[in-house]
């Protein structure tokens, strides 16, 4: 062999070599903690499928962690242990919490590190302000978000001969306590049942009615702001279902939404109020009867009620990963918005598409002449600009503060408090928390 055989001999060696080197190189795998289970947890993994099957450089590995609250316990945890994942899925109450953490790379900062130049007025504003930190930095991104609507068994309704209700007019709560005692002389068991009672009775009753939750714009202007819960319409309403709970217009379920769903799913409730989002259960449960969708009940005297605010969740990224891996989750995070990932998220589950091109899209297409039903969310939470106390909550040990806001009224519904009481305490023991938090991350 010449030399210059030898020289050409060794180049295509190495050619070869570096070829087989790319191909067998394995991906490089972005670990993802959430929450999702059930029908939702089947539409995470095809969205993980599609994405991973796009391309052979990242793979995505998405775990359900178990409740919400559970994960984000998983995830401080990992955290202390240096074992954090990439993408951590954080429910709305803990955002203050995360924005605060210092061990997140904000995820405007992430896309455009990355070299994705994202229009950011191109989605659902009400949802994205939620993320947004004071300087309008969108420091998450939104990934299941909802709102809390009404859902009522339709074949109860006509069999009680009562009309069904608008998707876009709410009824006055006046009116539901008309509605509730026609279902119950009809023979149903129990009028309404809610779930998630804080952020469906409290939280978005506050924000429909321009009603402080929090002092300081409801934590938005400052970490030393007081919960103001406890105000004369907030116990009123409190009050009212309590008094709803004598003849069963109201009854208790549970705090989250397994129990209240049950009752309505049984036809033991005619309502059943909880997130846009319960769509793919009941879709997937409900076969012996019809149902529909209607807004929340606004108060007689709030002549144009306020959007309501969003629940769900979004997806913190964690700092501490080599650069390349950024590289795989702002590829996620960009096929994440994709219209046709948002358009099947939202078709697939209830939650919002939340770029405004999916849902055009959906209107272009018809969807919601179809499926009427699946817009009342969106014109709920659209239907008028956020005012400084209804564009959402920012509050400090939100987590423990919701969990208190449950306790009382779990005293009221069996009768160990008054409404008065169990507010002034919730608000009370809720501005520990806040101070305590204060105390903890004020610069």
């Amino acid at each position: 062999m010449t030399r210059q055989n030898r020289v050409t001999f060794i180049a295509v060696l190495l050619i070869v070599f570096f070829c087989a080197g790319q191909v067998l190189a394995a991906p490089i795998e972005i670990h993802w903690w959430h929450a999702m289970r059930g029908a939702r947890g089947e539409v995470v993994d095809n969205i993980v499928k599609v994405f991973n099957d796009s391309q052979t450089e990242f793979k995505v590995i998405a775990t359900c962690k178990g409740e919400y609250d559970e994960v984000v316990n998983a995830g401080i945890a990992a955290l202390r242990a240096k074992k954090q994942p990439h993408i951590l899925q954080a429910f709305e109450v803990g955002t203050q919490t995360m924005m605060l953490s210092g061990a997140i790379y904000p995820v405007y900062q992430l896309m455009k590190d990355k070299g994705y130049n994202i229009d950011w007025s191109t989605y659902l504003q009400p949802v994205l302000s939620y993320y947004m930190d004071a300087d309008g930095n969108l420091m998450s991104m939104p990934f299941n978000s909802s709102t809390p609507v009404m859902y009522y068994n339709v074949t109860l309704f006509e069999k009680a001969g009562i009309p069904l209700l608008s998707k876009t007019d709410p009824v006055t709560w006046d009116e539901m306590g008309e509605i509730t005692a026609k279902l119950i002389k009809s023979g149903v068991a129990g009028g309404m049942v809610t779930a998630w009672q804080s952020w469906t009775q409290v939280e978005n009753y506050s924000a429909m009615h321009n009603l402080e939750f929090a002092s300081k714009s409801n934590g938005y202007e400052g970490l030393d702001c007081e919960l103001k819960i406890n105000n004369e319409k907030q116990i009123n309403h409190i009050a009212r279902l309590k008094s709803w709970m004598d003849d069963k217009r109201f009854f208790y379920g549970g705090q989250k939404y397994q129990g209240p769903k049950s009752e309505f799913i049984a036809q033991n409730a005619g309502i059943y109020i909880d997130s846009i989002s319960g769509i793919a259960n009941l879709k997937k449960s409900i076969k012996d009867f019809k149902w529909d969708i209607a807004p929340l009940p606004v108060e007689s005297w709030m002549k144009e009620p306020q959007n309501s605010i969003i629940g769900g969740a979004s997806l913190w990224v964690f700092k501490g990963y080599k650069d390349k891996d950024y590289e795989g989750v702002a590829a996620f995070m960009n096929h994440l918005a994709r219209t046709d990932m948002q358009i099947l998220w939202h078709k697939e589950t209830g939650y919002f598409p939340i770029t405004i091109n999916a849902y055009e899209q959906l209107k272009a297409d018809g969807y919601y002449e179809e499926f009427p039903y699946q817009e009342v969310g969106v014109k709920q939470l659209t239907r008028r600009n956020p005012t400084k106390i209804s564009r959402g909550l920012r509050l400090g040990y939100f987590i423990q503060i919701r969990n208190i806001i449950n306790e009382e009224l779990e005293l009221v519904w069996n009768g160990s408090k008054t409404p008065k009481q169990a507010m002034d305490d919730a608000a009370a023991r809720s501005n520990v928390k806040l101070r305590e938090f204060e105390k903890t991350y004020k610069q």
